[in-house]
């Protein structure tokens, strides 16, 4: 068993254990509460809570600070870098290309991107970029393995979309990206620019438990469709409703999207391989489908999960990332496992 998964493991037995299960296991708001205050956590938690369903709020709490050397407290309409969840914004506006004919998900993507000289760029599509399963490693070289046969996650494959998002659009990926947040109404919701935080929050590094504030971002205008995106619980909130609701993309894209065509391994969502889509996890927990995706960078870690049979989407967003590998979601997968197992997810096992 991986360290990462026997801490869970241990902590959610001795969390469940120090409560009474049979009259506490619906009561998500108390037991999210316990999890958080706990003084023997491994780590403080320090940042925002959302959960929802049905558009109803049904959780919502900060807790620390927005800057260490202020200790001004977190608020619930603060914006962060949600890093890799970011990518799902990017799968939309390649979908939306390919909604309107400017795209085909199977081509290579040296048709979009000619000037590219590398081989691997005749046989890796646009499909492998979305879903990991290009091999590409390093833009100079040698693919790792034949594309579509194994899935390795990365940035450059969605750098590479965001420039073929300009190339078939004819538009900065930052206006493609802006447009799509105006018209969807998230008006907390854009890309990072390091002229203007808006309401940003700093990131930290916490080596046992001490803070060390991130001055300067790494998020520069070639990895903006890997990380760039800043924006607020209440906003994710949002895009997983018009999402999923099929206020984005048409039933085809969002099938492609959400349909797992390979097979990934990641700690917070479990031991064994689970489904992924287009920048999308697509997970189950003890029978109970969900989709979700993390990120993590920056002094920032992020957990964005939706319960599509209940409506219910658990919305984590922290200002700190710890230097403990083991540490990076601890209390975001304990949050998500406390929510599945609530009374707000029907129809469970």
């Amino acid at each position: 068993m991986k360290p990462f998964i026997r801490i869970l493991c241990t902590a959610g037995l001795l969390f469940t254990a120090s409560q009474s299960f049979a009259q506490n296991k619906n009561d998500y708001t108390t037991r999210i509460d316990s999890l958080i205050q706990s003084p023997t956590s491994p780590r403080p938690f320090n940042g925002v809570v959302l959960i929802t369903q049905n558009g109803k709020i049904k959780y919502s709490k900060a807790y620390g600070f927005q800057d260490s050397r202020t200790k001004a407290p977190l608020k619930m309409d603060n914006q962060f870098e949600i890093m890799s969840n970011t990518k799902q914004i990017t799968s939309v506006l390649i979908l939306k290309q390919f909604e309107k004919g400017r795209l085909d998900l199977q081509a290579p993507i040296k048709k979009y991107l000619p000037s590219l000289t590398q081989p691997w760029a005749d046989s890796v599509t646009v499909h492998q970029l979305l879903n990991h399963t290009h091999g590409i490693v390093d833009a100079e070289k040698p693919l790792l393995f034949k594309p579509g046969t194994e899935f390795k996650y990365g940035n450059l494959s969605n750098i590479l979309l965001g420039k073929i998002v300009e190339k078939t659009s004819g538009k900065p990926y930052i206006q493609q990206a802006t447009d799509l947040f105006k018209k969807l109404h998230l008006k907390n919701t854009f890309c990072y620019s390091k002229d203007s935080r808006r309401n940003l929050v700093y990131g930290h590094m916490n080596k046992d438990n001490n803070f060390t504030l991130v001055e300067n971002s790494f998020i520069s205008d070639e990895n903006l469709p890997a990380d760039g995106v800043i924006t607020t619980a209440e906003d994710m909130v949002l895009w997983n409703s018009l999402l999923h609701k099929g206020k984005i993309l048409t039933s085809k894209s969002y099938k492609l999207m959400t349909t797992a065509s390979t097979l990934s391994q990641h700690d917070v969502f479990g031991k064994e391989k689970s489904g992924y889509g287009y920048n999308m996890r697509i997970v189950k927990y003890n029978g109970i489908p969900y989709l979700g995706h993390t990120g993590l960078g920056d002094g920032f870690a992020s957990l964005n999960v939706y319960v599509p049979g209940s409506d219910v989407s658990i919305i984590v967003l922290e200002n700190q990332m710890s230097e403990d590998s083991n540490l990076y979601y601890y209390q975001e997968a304990l949050i998500r496992d406390i929510v599945l197992q609530s009374s707000l997810i029907k129809n469970k096992p």
